[in-house]
């Protein structure tokens, strides 16, 4: 396999866990034969700072020639003004549209060993292992017209939230897709009891559901699925929602595992080309002191061999790896308990070793 994959480190911890990362990714590459050619490139508050937009045109032009993108995490206290023209959210917004990126994939898996570090009991935590398909370029963030203006002397804001049924056909389907390869059950998230956008919503996801009679298909509003995830989080397989829906449960899920240091995602779109990365941020606070939890951005990396260069041998590779690593009792500082703890490096080091041990 010869691959291109494109290195966006970005703001924050960013750098030093892509580039613990692409250590991981040479070590794959050198076991199995692979050749991995990486380019790196702008995005977020540093590319703000260094061109003046978040989303450089260079940056949109290694993507697209990429097989697959590998991204840090953007933003930080220094461009954190909510009224600004130019932030670094933009990057990642106008990212997904460049790219068609329509789906942003998250599992929830939680790892052997880590049941202690999550907020619910361990009873309840039990088999749990899903996966969340939001959607990612309609709904409300993106609907038209949105603003702010005066109204009868009052300051008023306004968003729409829009969907079309050829949206969320795709979103759905994908969802059945995943659901196919997993245990077979999708729950779509909606709010069908009040929205007209949901009815419609739950509509299309009702027709999908009937064409695809191998897999179960149940409806559940967005609220009392807020509760469901902390009371019975194990009866959930694959959740698909729209887009702020999607980002606030799949965020109450991330909690379940007890870190978001561990969490991966994927933003997908109709071809093979997707950006990878970690759900945490860029964790200002911690930036540049080399202790950063780099096991999501190398989970991420895995996904990244999984869908987008269907490499899965080699992605369970490194999924094996991390659970060896946690096995042998090695944390961060975010999962130590206040024990001595590995830096962002030393746990890089030792996924790379526990690769070529196996």
């Amino acid at each position: 396999m010869k691959a291109k994959i494109t290195l966006l480190p970005g703001d924050g911890i960013g750098p030093e866990i892509v580039d613990a990362t692409r250590q991981v990714l040479e070590v794959i590459a050198s076991k199995s034969g692979h050749t991995f050619t990486f380019s790196t490139h702008l995005i977020g508050g540093i590319a703000i700072d260094e061109t003046g937009v978040p989303l450089p045109d260079d940056t949109i032009v290694g993507c697209r020639s990429a097989d697959a993108v590998l991204l840090g995490a953007v933003g930080g206290p220094k461009w954190d003004d909510p009224t600004a023209q130019v932030r670094p959210e933009q990057g990642l917004l106008g990212m997904r549209k460049a790219l068609k990126l329509f789906a942003n994939v998250r599992p929830v898996k939680l790892f052997r060993g880590l049941e202690a570090a999550s907020p619910l009991k361990a009873e309840r935590l039990r088999g749990v292992d899903l996966v969340f398909i939001r959607e990612l370029t309609g709904g409300i963030y993106f609907g038209q017209p949105k603003g702010k203006e005066t109204k009868n002397g009052l300051r008023t804001g306004f968003d729409t939230m829009v969907y079309d049924e050829s949206e969320i056909r795709r979103i759905v389907e994908l969802a059945f897709d995943v659901a196919r390869k997993r245990n077979g059950h999708v729950t779509s998230i909606d709010k069908a009891n009040v929205l007209a956008t949901m009815q419609v919503w739950r509509e299309v996801a009702t027709e999908v559901g009937k064409e695809n009679p191998d897999i179960d298909l149940d409806h559940q509003l967005v609220d009392s699925a807020a509760m469901r995830l902390v009371t019975d989080p194990s009866s959930f397989d694959v959740i698909v929602s729209g887009n702020m829906f999607g980002d606030i449960l799949s965020d109450e899920g991330a909690v379940l595992t007890g870190s978001l240091g561990l969490l991966p995602s994927a933003s997908l779109g109709e071809g093979t080309l997707g950006v990878y990365e970690p759900i945490h941020g860029s964790a200002p606070d911690i930036a540049g002191k080399g202790i950063a939890n780099p096991l999501g951005t190398i989970l991420s990396a895995a996904m990244l061999l999984r869908h987008s260069l269907n490499l899965d041998e080699d992605a369970k590779v490194i999924e094996d790896a991390v659970q060896k690593v946690l096995d042998s009792g090695l944390r961060t500082g975010d999962l130590s308990g206040g024990q001595r703890s590995l830096g962002t490096t030393e746990m890089a080091g030792a996924v790379v070793a526990a690769i070529e041990g196996a």
